[in-house]
């Protein structure tokens, strides 16, 4: 196996990551790649951000229909 990944590999690794802890190997690849590519390492802020804003939408739960701004309703 090479140590070198190209970046479709990089972005495979980064979502699995998210879903379960990676090997030695793959963290050892994916952080070599990520060292080197500008573009992968946006690639991963930007899931780490989703990861995170996903999490915290649903430990607040879903907004309430309370707000009466919805457009149904007659204007006055």
């Amino acid at each position: 196996m090479s140590v070198f990944i190209v970046c479709k590999q990089a972005h495979q690794l980064i979502s699995e990551g998210l879903d379960r802890p990676l090997s030695l190997s793959e963290r050892t690849q994916l952080k070599m790649h990520l060292a080197i590519c500008r573009a992968c390492t946006g690639f991963n802020g930007q899931m780490s951000f989703l990861r995170k804003a996903m999490k915290q939408t649903a430990s607040e739960g879903l907004p309430t229909e309370t707000d009466n701004t919805g457009g149904t309703g007659s204007a006055t």
